[in-house]
């Protein structure tokens, strides 16, 4: 049995959840709190396997809870928002950064059209998350500090000489990304595109808290746009983001990939259809195998090809069915990673 602690404000919400979550058979409800400092106390005696917890609470909200738990006994923190505005969505992503290891909205009401997928998404989001029995955090190079070794990149040919940024991710990825992109100078000069698995409804959000840590523009993606450099594009709820033979964004609702749309893998194979080798691919944290196929072909094609490493990876699903393949030319931590990417387009100058 999964044990679950259910930290809400609301009374009404927390019987709901507690009646969803109740009902696997997989899952045990083993308490609840009304707000942040009543989660840490009860986080503390109960020992849960999972928290789901509230943004907006009194006396201790839950990013501020996330942070505290996190700090004095680590456990899988699943964010439950419950209004997608711009700032608890922000702050949902805040608590990411804290340590939590992902956010959802809250199901809707029986009568609700999404109430049955929203459920099986919470249901199967709190099994999954349940099986990081250790969330690893790692620290963020400090300004003027030199990531060490940093990776050989005078092999890359400059008939290769990459023309755009392709990351893919999944759990655990929004953090990274953040750091990734924190690294790149306002001077960088690739477009940069990402598929990050997510919720529905916290894209936008997603965007607006990467460019407020990044030097760049950071968009959500739409069609027909033209890639500019220096430019990060996020692909939008429900749509597979490619790019078209005028190096534009095409959305495309084609069906899922790996169960996913969009799906990294579409990114992937798009980006090597137009630029061949002078690509960078990059594959992150997160569960499944969605990219991994792809980053080998673009590697075959002369790309290059980045992996997270295992220790820095919340789950090491993605890149690590990318390593099995021998699909990555680099495996790097997030510092790293952003390092690399800096350096080569230097190099391509």
């Amino acid at each position: 049995m999964i044990k679950v602690l259910i930290v809400d404000d609301s009374a009404s919400m927390r019987m709901f959840l507690e009646h969803i979550l109740s009902a696997d058979p997989d899952l045990m409800v083993i308490g609840t709190a009304g707000n942040g400092e009543e989660a840490i106390s009860q986080a503390d005696r109960l020992a849960p396997d999972v928290i789901t917890m509230d943004i907006d609470m009194p006396l201790m909200n839950g990013l501020d809870a996330t942070r505290r738990i996190m700090e004095t006994r680590p456990v899988p923190i699943v964010i439950l928002s419950g209004v997608l505005d711009r700032d608890e969505v922000i702050t949902s992503f805040r608590a990411l950064e804290a340590g939590a290891v992902a956010a959802l909205q809250k199901p809707q009401g029986e009568g609700h059209p999404d109430h049955a997928w929203e459920v099986e998404a919470l249901i199967q989001t709190v099994k999954l998350m349940s099986e990081i029995k250790l969330v690893r955090r790692w620290p963020q190079a400090k300004k003027g500090e030199t990531v060490s070794p940093l990776p050989e990149t005078a092999g890359i040919r400059p008939s290769q000489t990459p023309q755009v940024v392709a990351i893919g991710a999944s759990t655990g990825g929004p953090v990274v990304i953040k750091e990734i992109l924190s690294l790149l100078e306002k001077r960088f000069t690739l477009p940069v595109l990402i598929v990050q698995h997510m919720s529905p409804g916290f894209i936008r959000g997603f965007a607006e808290w990467l460019a407020l840590s990044s030097g760049l523009p950071v968009h959500v993606a739409s069609d027909g746009v033209k890639l500019l450099p220096g430019n990060v594009y996020v692909a939008p709820d429900g749509c597979h983001m490619l790019v078209d033979r005028n190096k534009g964004i095409r959305l495309s609702d084609a069906p899922p990939e790996n169960g996913l749309r969009p799906a990294v893998s579409a990114l992937f194979r798009s980006v090597t259809k137009i630029y061949g080798g002078r690509a960078v691919g990059v594959l992150l944290t997160g569960m499944g195998r969605d990219g991994a196929d792809e980053l080998l072909i673009m590697k075959k094609m002369g790309a290059v090809t980045i992996i997270q490493d295992q220790a820095s990876s919340v789950i090491y699903g993605m890149p690590g069915e990318a390593a099995k393949l021998d699909a990555a030319s680099f495996t790097l931590p997030p510092a790293g990673i952003g390092a690399l990417l800096a350096a080569i387009e230097k190099q391509s100058q």
